[in-house]
């Protein structure tokens, strides 16, 4: 739903204002990244050209590659997996068994550059067409199932641990009515530097994002879609110190939404900036490539800072990760940006700013599929004012427009919740959202009363907020603790070591790829 007109009179020349902040705000950052690659982003471009498997210790092939390379990296991996390639006379499958054995490839004498180059566009011209043909099944799917498509989607989470036992919980959930499936990634996994191989059956808090895992899931879901008559899209995290490689196996095994935050992994992993500014950059040209839609993260401001008094961090922030994926080609389509619920019910009139901050975010951003998430940080064990709170929070999602609904379950605490529950919450949404369908284009609000001077004010807020990181840099703004109250030095944090200065003729014929198919950079 798109707002013909603004309900809570919003300033658009304050809004355009918000945006030029973002972008002088980004462009600084954007030079940075342009100059740099990652130990991941060499690695997410080696499984796109074809590295896969893992060595008996359970090491990765990219992984092991990106060792051999070591301070060569900052060339580009590429053109040591390809020279492999062409010297050896070798499909991918076949090089990849023979450095599982221990096969070092950076000892291989290099051939003509030409023959390297004829490689890379011979297994380009396969990995766009395999990324073509996902995106065209999935479109296709989605227009035999057009009828069927809820607005706002019914997005639920499976956690068990076991690929095998998420199958079965996902299943059950798209024949109860949900429309999208986020498999949780388990407790610490956006801390590993390297992506786990195969099929995995023990996680604690979540499942391995892996490619087989992937695989599995999505192949699950397809006969659970057909079954439904209905196209179910699968979620998975494309965050952490593995980003941009996620979002390489979302694109390949054909993911359809991927959680994806330029600040995420700083703020609340202490993943380095410079890393993780970096690697969102590669990733998000991965998954626009894929069609594949993000979800951004700013639900997690709240759990750290009030809901009412930082409000307008979530907005800035908001403004942030759209320049960001402008800035890596996405489409307004493509940007889930993410907010939350999460306002402390005690407050008097705490529902009307719900509803102010849920209908700003709509009016601002029009064309976004918004994300919006549940309460959570107030959710205590009375099940029945959870589930009250959750009920207001499907009437704001419905009312507002909101594109990605991620539904609240009376056993919040538990990432898999008991299947009586998610049953009972996604009857919860369907009902509320029936009942007042048209309820967007029937109300009307007082003007200058509490929703509108409520919208303006945090709008206000985030421009005065926004003006202040452009004084300071963003770099600075981070390290000052202005987003979420935490604070993160440049220099720090996980995966510092593994940023790269590109060299004199860094080669990377996929990034080469994504910008041209995604005219970025012109």
């Amino acid at each position: 739903m798109t707002p013909v007109k603004s309900k809570l009179g919003l300033s658009k020349p304050k809004i355009d204002e918000a945006r030029e902040l973002a972008a002088e705000i980004t462009a600084p950052v954007q030079e940075f990244i342009d100059k740099h690659t990652t130990v991941t982003i060499e690695r997410a471009t080696l499984r796109l050209l074809g590295a896969d498997g893992a060595n008996s210790d359970g090491v990765p092939v990219p992984n092991l590659i990106a060792a051999q390379c070591g301070d060569k990296l900052a060339g580009g991996a590429a053109s040591v997996y390809l020279n492999a390639l062409v010297k050896l006379g070798k499909t991918p499958a076949e090089l990849n068994a023979e450095i599982e054995k221990g096969l070092n490839i950076t000892e291989i004498p290099f051939t003509d550059n030409k023959r390297v180059q004829k490689k890379a566009e011979e297994i380009i011209k396969g990995l766009d067409a395999r990324i073509a043909g996902n995106v065209a099944h999935r479109n296709a799917q989605l227009k035999l199932s057009k009828d069927k498509i809820k607005s706002p989607m019914i997005y639920v989470i499976v956690a068990t641990g076991n690929i095998y036992e998420d199958v079965k919980q996902a299943q059950a959930a798209a024949h109860q009515g949900a429309d999208i499936i986020a498999v949780i990634r388990t407790t610490g996994q956006s801390l590993l530097d390297y992506v786990p191989y195969g099929a995995t059956t023990e996680g604690f808090g979540g499942t391995y994002a892996t490619q087989e895992n992937f695989r599995i899931m999505r192949k699950a879901l397809d006969e659970t879609g057909e079954k439904e008559g209905r196209y179910i899209r699968l979620v998975n995290y494309c965050s952490g110190l593995c980003m941009p490689e996620i979002a390489a196996m979302g694109a390949l095994e054909r993911l359809d939404m991927m959680l994806n935050d330029s600040m995420y992994g700083i703020l609340f992993r202490d993943i380095n900036m410079y890393r993780t500014f970096t690697d969102q950059f590669f990733s998000r040209m991965i998954n626009t490539a894929a069609d594949i839609i993000i979800n951004t993260g700013e639900d997690n401001y709240l759990t750290t800072s009030d809901a009412v008094e930082k409000a307008h961090t979530v907005l800035a922030s908001q403004f942030l990760n759209e320049r960001f994926a402008a800035g890596a080609g996405m489409p307004n389509r493509l940007m889930g940006l993410g907010h939350a619920f999460e306002i402390n019910p005690d407050l008097k009139n705490g529902f009307l700013y719900e509803y102010a901050q849920a209908l700003m975010a709509r009016e601002i951003f029009p064309e976004h599929p918004l994300k919006y998430m549940p309460p959570t940080k107030f959710m205590t064990g009375d099940v029945f004012k959870g589930y009250a709170m959750n009920t207001l929070f499907n009437f704001v999602t419905k009312a507002t427009g909101q594109g990605i609904h991620l539904l609240g379950m009376l056993t919040e605490a538990i990432h898999t919740p008991y299947l009586q529950d998610r049953a009972l919450a996604i009857d919860n949404a369907l009902y509320v959202h029936n009942t007042m369908a048209d309820f967007a284009e029937e109300i009307e609000f007082k003007k200058g009363g509490v929703i509108q001077k409520r919208a303006q004010l945090v709008l206000d807020e985030t421009i005065a907020m926004l003006g202040e990181v452009k004084d300071h840099g963003l770099f600075t703004a981070i390290e000052t603790g202005m987003f979420a109250e935490i604070k993160r030095p440049r220099d720090g944090g996980k995966g510092f070591d593994g940023v790269y200065e590109k060299a004199s003729g860094y080669y990377n014929p996929v990034e080469a790829y994504l910008k041209k198919k995604l005219k970025v950079g012109k």
